[in-house]
């Protein structure tokens, strides 16, 4: 397996576990699946090199089939309380830098919470959008109008702080709109944008483009 902050490991392979390692693999990323059952391992098998079958979900297991050394873990287990939380507990025993529990009921939701991870809701999370969270820090929400254009909202990256819109040249550089701004000092979304406003930490843009030019800007720090 390579470097851990390139491994995303996944702990359960339903409709939403299978989709979330098909589009990471796609985006490039390398991933690590654990199920219980052996059709849906091979099936991961086809388009990932890492994808173990076990009932046992200890923190043991989950150490010899690498997922000690990922960055992240999803535990795409939501059909049975004990099992996610039993899951979730020794995901966290490994001191990955983050666990992602899926959770189909705002009750067991509270329980993850309290646990330590971050809950995701497969009524309201995508597997689409939860990628992407994955492959970017930056993006909190995105819209796709099309194969070919987006609309994305994300956190300014850093290197824009202190800067104004005009200096980051954000279209001429990217081909971007920038359509609304979400200021971190004012509770509401500005439309009219003022060219010289000087972008400040904790401030958001949705912006519009073409999805390849929207990847280019997603990858900035």
């Amino acid at each position: 397996m390579k470097n851990k902050k390139a491994t995303i490991g996944i702990i359960g392979l339903g409709k939403f576990g299978m989709c979330l390692a098909l589009e990471l693999v796609q985006s490039g990323k390398n991933i690590v699946c654990i199920d219980k059952e052996e059709i849906k391992v091979k099936k991961a098998l086809e388009f990932c090199d890492y994808a173990f079958v076990s009932e046992d979900l200890s923190k043991n297991t989950l150490e010899e089939t690498g997922f000690k050394e990922c960055e992240t873990i999803v535990v795409c287990i939501g059909e049975h309380m004990d099992t996610a939380i039993f899951a979730t507990l020794n995901a966290l025993a490994l001191g990955v830098n983050k666990v992602i529990a899926m959770s189909n009921t705002e009750e067991q939701g509270l329980v993850l919470e309290k646990l330590g991870a971050e809950v995701i809701y497969p009524y309201k999370d995508s597997s689409d959008k939860l990628a992407k969270r994955i492959l970017s820090n930056n993006v909190l929400d995105f819209i796709s109008l099309n194969d070919e254009v987006e609309i994305l909202e994300v956190k300014v990256p850093n290197k824009y702080i202190g800067k104004s819109i005009l200096d980051t040249n954000i279209r001429q550089n990217y081909g971007l709109n920038i359509i609304a701004l979400e200021r971190a000092d004012v509770d509401k979304i500005e439309t009219r944008i003022d060219p010289k406003y000087i972008f400040k930490e904790g401030d958001c843009i949705v912006v519009i483009g073409e999805k390849k030019s929207l990847r280019k800007f997603e990858s900035l720090k």
